[in-house]
């Protein structure tokens, strides 16, 4: 019994070297790659010796405008992810304490427009919107992401809510509380354990979209990392060391997220799935 054990201990070691070296492979070659020039990746794709340079980072931070797409990416995901929160913390509290049919009508509307991929709809979409010059702005692609994330959010609160009792609201409001204080002190900071699992979730929806963005922001001074991304590719593909660049700065931000909030990311997915 204990050789058996002792077997399943080594072959799951191995079997998760095996997964982790595969899975880190690629990122350590696109590391390595950005640091050489063209001419050494050609001849030496797989080593990491010899002569090493920090010119394609300075050239791919330089071409990718990347402070202010930096910028315009921390915008629109802060501000995005803040606003579906609150929106749809408060709309899934009214429709769970609320009962008639006209929430029970808006609660399966929300879910019906779940199954609705973004793709069917998005040549309308963008036309109508066109039309009405609600385009190339950071503001307006903040409005289409609360717009297109409050639905998930809502279904995700509104299942959570329904197992807070009433009567701690009730005691609050026998303390002399108002509606709103009673969901501002009592219930949403109950929420916490859902709206860290939320805002994982929204933050790399939104920090990696690519789609959307690049339907609503036309002006390259607003271009978000995704997009400055994709027009550095077009212009310097057969420079690999600096396209090599340009995806390692485009991914530090978000590991960095990672790596600051990682015991808080594993503990809300945790809690959010007991839940």
């Amino acid at each position: 019994m204990r050789n058996k054990r002792r077997f399943n201990t080594i072959l799951l070691f191995i079997v998760s070297t095996i997964l982790f070296v595969l899975f880190v492979f690629p990122f350590f070659l696109v590391v390595i790659n950005s640091l050489k020039d063209r001419t050494n990746i050609i001849q030496n794709p797989l080593s990491f010796m010899g002569e090493l340079s920090f010119d394609n980072y300075i050239q791919a931070y330089e071409t990718m405008n990347f402070a202010s797409a930096l910028w315009n990416s921390l915008l629109v995901t802060i501000v995005s992810v803040i606003v579906v929160i609150i929106f749809s913390a408060m709309l899934a509290y009214y429709l769970v304490r609320w009962k008639s049919r006209l929430n029970t009508f808006i609660f399966s509307l929300l879910i019906a427009s779940m199954i609705i991929p973004f793709q069917a709809i998005m040549i309308p979409f963008v036309s109508f919107f066109g039309d009405l010059n609600m385009l190339n702005s950071p503001f307006v692609l903040i409005f289409f992401y609360l717009g297109f994330g409050v639905s998930l959010a809502t279904f995700m609160y509104h299942g959570f809510i329904k197992g807070i009792p009433k009567e701690l609201e009730e005691a609050a409001f026998i303390d002399g509380a108002s509606r709103l204080q009673v969901f501002l002190r009592v219930i949403f900071p109950m929420l916490k354990p859902i709206t860290a699992t939320i805002a994982i979730l929204d933050v790399l929806w939104v920090w990696n979209d690519f789609l959307l963005p690049s339907l609503v922001l036309t002006s390259a001074e607003n271009r978000t990392i995704p997009l400055s991304t994709y027009y550095f590719f077009g212009r310097y593909t057969a420079d690999y060391g600096a396209a090599m660049a340009a995806l390692v700065l485009a991914i530090i931000p978000i590991v960095i997220f990672y790596l600051i909030l990682q015991k808080q990311i594993i503990k809300g997915v945790v809690d959010g799935a007991i839940k």
